[in-house]
């Protein structure tokens, strides 16, 4: 019995210092002096102080909200804890047992005394049943009998206690696991719902769709911030588009356009990474500027011999683009003329632009080997893009306004304004011509960070392990055995197939 209070008394002692609470005092003081409430009263002021209309505040309050929740439903499983389980244990470590204890001495004389009030009761049964002084022996026989059994009980009553009360702490935690576990997953989709209603997917790698439906513009951010930044400080820079940027550079660029930022005046020194920042861009998008679905049609349309019914069948190509993708389009087409104005300085003339930049508006989906792509690249896609440059004002006669969504200061006017590139006078009016509409659009919402958010997983996670573990070892084995846990999602195998990924990374050796 001494182990049993030794232990008893240094299980109460670690328990009571896991605990974050209080002991001993009310639901209300307890609360306030949890961890997660201070967490919860920061991120709640943070989030006043931002406002409800910034998604950053709106996120800090909401979460906020959720850590008060989970400081509430730990409150809870503290105070379960101090009363069903330490209050008990403090009970048996520090007065049941040593009354026990106390009382052990007796044991011998309680067992002697059993013995004896035994023999006299089997002896007074003996008299009843000769009928001689009956109800008093009765009476004395009774007695004895009764303390016989609360000795025997109060034994069996410690030992009950002791067996049980590790199964009910365990059962008291993954009960809080289990609670805290359906509050996360009851919160988490609805902050998750509320930040896709605010933000917008990074741009790089994004659909040209999605990207433009999210953003509410017309032109992708990043074709229309390089292109403003290039007409501002890059039309005269030699090998524009050829030259390669400083890696470290062309990453923060990216960065700072997949978050929506118009905060770009340190990277108008450098027009090689702006410019490797749209070739990018480009290269990237899940399916090119031009289309797959066109894919063929621009193929044939450049294998027309006649140049003049050559032009004609990549205009009637290019008019059957999608409506956002001809739109932006049009946009760097109409740019790109303007670049190839200053050729006698910059040295790009439509054909340059054509080679290095042509890959990255078109490519096959179906990709064949690397020396049929590289041919394709190298003839069929310049004699598609050099010809539109040369003619952009037939293929595309509305002026386009390159400061679209507002937001850049435009540039101030070329001091040379004649155009190099005057077409020929063709019959523009063989075919009728669906010109583009307006396209004009806000500026994106910034985006916030999502640390918030990753914490709450990982306390969700937290909280799924700890049910996990505690279910397996509170489940009988014998009956249904332990439970596996659920699988992981694989993440899909990156395609061995990358030669189109090879493909258009040779553009940048132009």
């Amino acid at each position: 019995m001494e182990l049993v209070r030794v232990v008893s008394h240094n299980t109460h002692k670690r328990m009571v210092a896991c605990l974050q609470g209080q002991i001993g005092t009310d639901a209300e003081k307890r609360h306030k002096k949890l961890p997660l409430t201070s967490l919860s009263q920061a991120m709640q002021d943070g989030g006043n102080q931002l406002g409800e209309e910034s998604l950053i505040g709106k996120m800090m309050e909401m979460c906020g909200d959720a850590e008060n929740r989970l400081a509430s439903e730990l409150m809870q499983h503290e105070m379960n804890i101090e009363k069903e389980i330490l209050d008990p244990l403090n009970q048996l470590a520090e007065l049941d047992i040593p009354n026990i204890l106390k009382q052990r001495r007796q044991l011998a004389k309680l067992v002697l005394d059993y013995d004896s009030a035994r023999a006299r009761w089997l002896q007074a049964t003996k008299s009843i049943i000769s009928g001689t002084n009956t109800q008093s022996l009765t009476a004395k026989a009774d007695s004895l009998k009764e303390e016989v059994d609360e000795a025997m009980n109060k034994m069996e009553l410690c030992k009950v206690l002791m067996w049980n009360m590790p199964k009910h702490l365990l059962e008291a935690q993954a009960d809080y696991h289990r609670k805290s576990l359906t509050l996360l997953e009851s919160v988490l989709p609805t902050i998750q719902a509320q930040q896709d209603s605010w933000t917008e997917k990074p741009a790089f790698g994004t659909a040209l769709d999605e990207h433009l439906k999210r953003s509410s513009r017309e032109i992708a951010l990043p074709i229309e911030a390089c292109v403003m930044m290039l007409l501002e400080t890059g039309m005269k820079e030699e090998g524009l588009f050829r030259i390669a940027a400083g890696a470290s550079k062309l990453k923060k660029l990216k960065a700072a356009l997949d978050c929506s930022t118009s905060q770009l005046e340190e990277f108008y020194s450098d027009p090689h990474a702006v410019a490797g920042a749209l070739k990018s861009y480009l290269r990237e998008l899940p399916e090119p500027l031009m289309t797959y679905q066109l894919y063929d049609e621009w193929i044939q349309a450049s294998n027309v011999s006649d140049p003049d019914k050559r032009l004609q069948a990549l205009w009637v190509t290019c008019d059957q683009l999608p409506k956002n993708n001809k739109a932006n389009f049009r946009y760097l087409i109409k740019f790109l003329a303007k670049l190839a104005q200053e050729s006698d300085i910059n040295k790009m003339t439509p054909s340059n632009i054509a080679i290095v930049l042509g890959p990255n508006l078109l490519w096959a989906k179906t990709e064949g080997s690397l020396a049929e792509m590289a041919a394709a690249t190298s003839v069929h896609v310049v004699t598609i893009i050099e010809p539109i440059i040369q003619h952009a004002d037939w293929f595309f006669p509305e002026d386009v306004d390159f400061n679209v969504s507002g937001m850049f200061s435009m540039p101030a006017p070329l001091p040379n304004n004649v155009n190099h590139l005057t077409p020929p006078d063709y019959d523009s009016g063989t075919i009728e011509r669906k010109r583009p509409g307006s396209m004009v659009g806000p500026e994106a919402a910034p985006r916030p960070s999502t640390n918030v958010i990753i914490a709450l997983i990982a306390q969700l996670n937290h909280h799924r392990v700890k049910v996990y573990h505690l279910h397996v070892f509170l489940s009988p084995v014998s009956l249904t055995g332990p439970r596996e846990p659920r699988p992981r999602a694989r993440s899909p195998s990156p395609s061995s197939n990358n030669t189109s990924a090879v493909l258009r990374s040779l553009s940048r050796a132009y």
